[in-house]
């Protein structure tokens, strides 16, 4: 039961993060191809990381599901493309989608791994938000990881709430939909009250010349 519960997440995760991925493409005029391929690395991007980096087959690989569900996303774009890429919610909802239902599956492959809660963190946060980044460089954007916008932030948060459920006896799956509740709704709150973590500016150190007397 619990592994049909979250194939269907990770089905429904890279549907979004795909969707998210051909949406930005399409903005940029790319060919269905070029479109295509955006859209499989934001879905598989980061997941291929952290199956590489815990040690166990990179899942894409031992199915074709992945692949045929980007080529649906890439339909379902084409299909409602005066919608979809029109709308900049549109990629938000997308985005927060498959950031949080991303960062759930990572935390819990991890976890299944034999791996501590506080790898399963990281690997939360590597599965959620490097397939974005991937996709930012491809389109030659800025990632938003990187920006100021409450993104791997919102992962954090929803990995440390599913420890504290854990540690108070939860079940798995009310960590899971807690930890997919907090990213979405922190992304949700960060968009409506303009929330943003502090910018790391500069600061020069080079003084003024004093002005010569004459």
């Amino acid at each position: 039961m619990e592994t049909t519960f979250l194939f269907i997440i990770e089905m429904i995760g890279t549907v979004a993060a795909a969707i998210s991925g051909i949406r930005l493409a399409a903005t940029k005029r790319f060919d269905w191809f070029g479109a295509y391929t955006v859209g499989l690395v934001t879905a598989i991007g980061g997941g291929t990381l952290r199956d590489l980096l815990i040690g166990i087959p990179v899942f894409w690989m031992q199915s074709g599901w992945y692949v045929g569900i980007t080529a649906f996303s890439l339909v379902t774009v084409m299909v409602f493309r005066s919608f979809l890429v029109s709308r900049d919610k549109i990629l938000f909802i997308f985005d927060s989608v498959g950031l949080a239902l991303f960062c759930v599956i990572g935390i819990q492959k991890s976890l299944a791994a034999g791996y501590p809660m506080w790898v399963a963190t990281v690997m939360g946060i590597i599965t959620g938000a490097f397939g974005g980044v991937l996709r930012d460089i491809l389109i030659n954007e800025e990632p938003l990881v990187f920006r100021k916008d409450i993104y791997a932030t919102a992962c954090l948060a929803g990995a440390l709430v599913w420890w504290v459920i854990n540690i108070c006896g939860g079940t798995p799956f009310a960590q899971q939909i807690s930890c997919a509740a907090t990213v979405i709704l922190l992304r949700v709150l960060a968009l409506k009250y303009n929330l943003s973590l502090p910018v790391l500016a500069v600061v020069s150190m080079k003084k003024d010349k004093p002005e010569s007397t004459k």
